[in-house]
């Protein structure tokens, strides 16, 4: 479970030198379908964003700057936060399993980035890196299996197998994607400024604890890596 096999590519540092990721490497999870636990967090992640005002927190504007200077436009593939933000200010966060659904509430209540995948599907070395565009990247189109590779430049996460998370936050492969069976998770909560460190580890804190409340046997190993990361 060690999270050596974690890095930040020099490329992607280069492009925003005060990035940092949380990595956090879980052993001995229980998923399944949401429960009360849940619920309740997703209704305070909804509740906070829609306190807020109509104008993107400062945070999300951030990732909105990080995707233009890779070539992304924001607007069409917007950051992960940014589409859970606007959806939990619509009509709410969606549901889908039990660790989705923590992750997804922690990411709009701490407003950063959160994915979460299923260690057990990585192949070799996991590191977040800027694309050649030869790389695959497993998804569905049309509802069946398909290959949508990146573009050249484009910064995604990767393994020795191809892309697992594309536009470096925007959508999660269907190879490592967590599902009810998956009982050890990597979950990556990334930061840009002007968020502080210490507000990045209170996201990681509020996601561990809701494991370890379902979990409480569950292994946790934890840390920060990137440029900006001590």
């Amino acid at each position: 479970m060690s999270l050596d096999r974690v890095t930040v590519d020099a490329a992607v540092a280069a492009l925003r030198p005060e990035f940092v990721v949380l990595a956090v490497a879980v052993d001995g999870l229980q998923n399944g379908a949401g429960d009360s636990a849940s619920e309740a967090l997703l209704a305070d992640a909804d509740a906070f964003a829609r306190a807020q005002a109509d104008t993107p927190p400062a945070h999300i504007v951030a990732w909105h700057e990080a995707y233009r200077a890779f070539g992304a436009r924001p607007q069409r593939t917007a950051p992960s936060v940014d589409a859970l933000w606007k959806r939990a200010r619509g009509g709410g966060l969606p549901r889908v399993n039990w660790l989705v659904d923590v992750y997804n509430a922690v990411s709009v209540r701490h407003l950063l980035p959160v994915g979460g995948e299923d260690l057990a599907q990585f192949a070799g070395a996991i590191r977040l890196v800027r694309a050649t565009g030869a790389e695959r990247f497993d998804t569905m189109k049309d509802g069946q299996p398909a290959n949508d590779p990146p573009e050249p430049g484009e910064v995604v996460w990767a393994d020795d197998a191809g892309v697992t998370c594309r536009r470096w936050n925007w959508r999660q492969g269907t190879r490592t994607r967590l599902t009810d069976a998956s009982t050890s998770a990597l979950f990556l909560l990334e930061r840009l400024a002007p968020m502080p460190l210490d507000a990045l580890d209170a996201a990681g804190h509020a996601l561990v604890d809701a494991i370890l409340a379902r979990t409480p046997s569950a292994r946790i190993e934890r840390r920060r890596l990137g440029p900006g990361a001590s």
